[in-house]
C-alpha cells in the first residue's frame, strides 16, 4: 500500500513513519505538515492510504476529506483523545489511532485498511463524519469551496445568503458568488438557527443581513436585506423568520 501521512507535528510524523517502515507491503510515499500540503500531495501522489491527523492549524482533518471528496483515499484518522471524534469514529465504523501510536494498534489498523480496500468498502462522507464529531450545539463556522483552482474559507458570519441551484449551492457574500455541490438540507442541519433561517425551498437568509420584509403577493414576501438584494419568501419561511427576530 502507497502511504501519505498527515500530521502538522514533526515528531508525530517520524514516529508514524519508524513503525510504518517496520510493516510489510507498505510504501510511505509522501508526508503533510499542514492540510493545504495534504490535499495537493493526495492529489499528486495517489495513495491508497491516508494517515490524517485531525486537529491541524489552516484545514482539519475533516476538511481536508471534504475538500478532496471522491478523490480521497482510504484513511486512518490519528488524534489525541477527543470523545466526540472516537464516537463518530465508532459510530461509522472508522479506523483510527490515537496518540501517542502503539505498533500492535497500528498493524491492526493496517490489516483493516487493507481488507477494506480489497473489499472496496465505501467510506462514510467527510460531512458525516464532521457532524457526529462536532459536540452537541457547536454549529459550523466556516465553509470550503474549490473555485478555479483555489481553495476558499469562507467564515460564516460572511455569508449574506445562500442559494440552491440545481445540485449545487451558491453562497453570496460582499457582492461576490462562489458555487460547492452540496444540498441545501445537508448544509441547513449544520448551521446556527439564531442567525441563519431558511426563507424559501430555495433560500437561506442571513438574519443580520436583513433591512425589512415587503408583502409580494398573497402569502408571499419579499426579503429586502442591507445590500438592496431581494429573496423570495414563502408562507413558512415567513413565519419562521418573524418567529426567529420577534
Amino acid at each position: 500500500m502507497r502511504v501519505l501521512i498527515v500530521d502538522d507535528e514533526t515528531l508525530a510524523r517520524s514516529i508514524l513513519a519508524e513503525h510504518l517502515v517496520k510493516l510489510p507491503d507498505i510504501e510511505i510515499v509522501g508526508q503533510a505538515a499542514n492540510g493545504f500540503e495534504a490535499v495537493k500531495l493526495a492529489e499528486e501522489l495517489n495513495p491508497d492510504l491516508m494517515f490524517l491527523d485531525i486537529q491541524m492549524p489552516k484545514l482539519s482533518g475533516f476538511e481536508v476529506l471534504e475538500l478532496l471528496g471522491e478523490r480521497a483515499p482510504a484513511v486512518i484518522f490519528s488524534t489525541a483523545f477527543d470523545e466526540y471524534a472516537l464516537r463518530a469514529f465508532e459510530v461509522h465504523a472508522v479506523d483510527y489511532l490515537l496518540k501517542p501510536v502503539e505498533p500492535p494498534r497500528l498493524a491492526a489498523a493496517v490489516e483493516r485498511a487493507a481488507e477494506r480496500l480489497r473489499n472496496k468498502t465505501p467510506a462514510p462522507s467527510p460531512e458525516q463524519l464532521s457532524a457526529s464529531a462536532r459536540p452537541p450545539g457547536r454549529t459550523l463556522e466556516r465553509i470550503l469551496i474549490r473555485h478555479e483552482g483555489r481553495v476558499h474559507v469562507l467564515p460564516l458570519e460572511r455569508i449574506d445568503f445562500i442559494e440552491a441551484q440545481d445540485d449545487y449551492l451558491s453562497f453570496a457574500a460582499a457582492g461576490k458568488r462562489l458555487r460547492k455541490q452540496q444540498t441545501m438540507s445537508d448544509l441547513e442541519t449544520q448551521l446556527d438557527p439564531t442567525r441563519f433561517v431558511r426563507i424559501h425551498r430555495s433560500f437561506i437568509l442571513n438574519v443580520e443581513r436583513l433591512a425589512r420584509i415587503d408583502l409580494y403577493g398573497k402569502d408571499s414576501w419579499l426579503a429586502i436585506l442591507s445590500d438592496g438584494s431581494k429573496l423570495p419568501m414563502s408562507r413558512t419561511g415567513h413565519t419562521k423568520l418573524k418567529e426567529l427576530i420577534g
